[in-house]
């Protein structure tokens, strides 16, 4: 049985809703930050804020967390990188971290910080911050940012370090990208001593192929259709697939029942296709999970 650290704030909202996809759903009763899983593999669940849950994932407090890469980096934490979950708040991709100055500036990349004197920075995170502009040849005083990172250029700062989902914030405040620091991602990460457990590591692995076959099924659909026999062959040479489509005959007819996971982005435009190719009775089915 593991122990398992879950996401407070910006990753909540997705998180929640994708271990109730994968059937692990996250109950809370009176108290809000000691939810329970009904699963047989999993005991204490706690809700915390993603910047703690690398550091207590490595000192053993739980087993198992979900956290951003740039928390384990800024953090330092020594934990095992079990899975890429690709969501954050607002989208299904990888989040960066940036450097952003005023619009009117006439800084234009991070380079051209060289030779300014010491710059004003204002981040959440110190620790990546410094590392990059260090390693740039950058003089900085870093300040820790505790929200509104934005507001403070350029009257108290001079750069800001974020993160951006949209960029959308930084527009708002009149302020553009003169750099990324990193790319980053949710991430499912284990403690070092239970990854070695052997029990725990199945368990592990056990619910990482849950949640991945949620977040692979995003986004695609089942169609079945029966198609003729004369019309069989056109149909199957354009029909995306996964591997090769599955083809069944039909009892006592001469018609072939069909069907394939394709992407929901194209569903609109095959279905149309597959209609004028003599596709006859055709079904679209969500999916809950797709294991490889």
């Amino acid at each position: 049985m593991i122990d398992l650290a879950l996401p407070k704030g910006s990753l909540e909202e997705q998180t929640m809703r994708l271990f109730k996809e994968a059937d692990l759903e996250v109950r809370r009763g009176d108290r809000e930050y000691n939810p329970k899983i009904e699963d047989p593999r999993i005991g204490k669940v706690k809700i915390l804020r993603p910047q703690e849950i690398p550091k207590y994932v490595e000192a053993g407090y739980f087993d198992l967390g979900i956290s951003g890469m740039d928390w384990i980096v800024e953090s330092g934490a020594d934990v095992v990188e079990v899975a890429k979950l690709p969501y954050s708040k607002m989208t299904e991709k990888t989040v960066k971290i940036i450097a952003a100055v005023p619009e009117d500036s006439d800084i234009r990349k991070v380079e051209d910080l060289k030779g300014k004197g010491r710059i004003r920075i204002t981040t959440e995170y110190p620790t990546i911050t410094k590392n990059f502009f260090d390693g740039e040849g950058i003089l900085t005083d870093i300040f820790f940012s505790y929200g509104a990172s934005e507001a403070k250029v350029p009257e108290i700062m001079d750069v800001v370090v974020d993160l951006v989902e949209t960029g959308t914030t930084l527009g708002k405040n009149k302020l553009k990208i003169i750099g990324t620091l990193m790319e980053s991602y949710t991430t499912l990460l284990a403690n070092k001593e239970s990854w070695k457990d052997k029990e725990k590591k199945t368990e592990i692995e056990e619910i990482k192929t849950l949640l991945l076959g949620v977040i692979d099924a995003r986004g695609r659909v089942l169609i079945t259709m029966n198609i003729p026999k004369d019309k069989l062959s056109n149909i199957v040479e354009f029909l995306p697939t996964m591997k090769k489509p599955t083809v069944s005959e039909l009892y006592g007819t001469d018609y072939y029942a069909v069907q394939t996971v394709v992407s929901k982005d194209e569903i609109n435009t095959l279905i149309p296709k597959l209609k004028r190719y003599g596709a006859e009775d055709i079904l679209e089915l969500a999916i809950s999970k797709i294991i490889r």
